[in-house]
């Protein structure tokens, strides 16, 4: 006979803002992790972090305002409003005990969300992401690395364009795990109508803080690289945490810039550990 485990609670709810509203969904018990995804997501964008670690903890999943099917937005969204959004969401849920793990965009809620409302986050964990922090203002020798990366990165990102391959999954992806890559662009293809390019231009313009800025957050943080990333410099991660007293970095091999969803086991196990040792 097999056993039967008990499926976690799970609660599906939108909360009204004043210009849009926010789909979230709620699984699980316990201390609570709040997912913030990136540019080619939504909440269904963490379905391998909400399996694994709802047993313990209460994950909450949202979608970011513009991005379906929280509401859309006329001329897209400001991620200017994300930290606000996110703070809104924390406390409609009655949160008190928040972890915040954030991919790419996300990022841009989740450094904002904690700088504004230090000493209320339990951990932060940036994956593949600076958020608001500007990569020019990396210390040495990061940011001398930058000019080279980021034209090897175009070249890749082209050429993967060109076969029909998302660069925010990347070649390996495509190859060794073809059904994945399939989801990853179903889960984007979701928001097939919002204007990403004049996103991203804004996401790029909101990069205004220094590294050690982050410092002021007053939690443990841990940043997550993939090393084959095209999107971002995997380096990222290192000059963060070496601006940023108590920080560390941990780099995911055979991973470009969704580690979360193409190395679930590897990313889960990184963040369960510094969860452990955190909480």
């Amino acid at each position: 006979m097999t056993d039967k485990f008990p499926a976690p609670a799970r609660r599906i709810g939108s909360l009204q803002r004043l210009d849009c509203r926010l789909h979230y969904e709620a699984t699980g018990d316990g201390p609570a992790i709040v997912f913030a995804h990136g540019l080619g997501g939504n909440q269904l964008s963490w379905w391998q972090q909400v399996a694994h670690f709802a047993p313990r903890y209460t994950c909450i999943a949202f979608a970011h305002r513009g991005f379906a099917p929280s509401s859309a937005l006329p001329g897209g969204p400001n991620p200017a409003d994300y930290a606000d959004d996110l703070a809104a969401l924390i406390e409609h849920l009655g949160l008190a005990d928040v972890r915040i793990v954030a991919q790419s965009m996300g990022g841009w809620s989740a450094v904002e969300y904690a700088l504004h409302r230090t000493g209320k986050l339990k951990a932060l964990v940036l994956a593949a992401t600076t958020g608001t922090i500007d990569p020019a203002r990396f210390r040495e020798p990061e940011r001398s690395r930058l000019k080279d990366w980021a034209m090897a990165g175009e070249r890749a990102q082209a050429d993967l364009t060109g076969r029909g391959i998302h660069v925010a999954a990347g070649a390996r992806m495509a190859a060794e795990q073809p059904a994945l890559h399939l989801l990853y662009r179903h889960i984007d293809d979701l928001n097939a109508g919002l204007d990403k390019l004049a996103l991203r231009q804004r996401l790029m313009a909101g990069r205004t803080r220094a590294p050690e800025e982050l410092g002021a957050a007053g939690c443990p943080v841990l940043l997550i690289a993939g090393d084959e990333d095209i999107v971002m410099p995997p380096f990222a991660a290192d000059a963060i945490a070496a601006a940023v007293p108590g920080a560390r970095a941990v780099h995911i091999a055979d991973a470009g810039h969704s580690a979360y969803f193409e190395r679930a086991q590897v990313f889960n196990r990184h963040v369960a550990e510094f969860l452990d040792r955190v909480s």
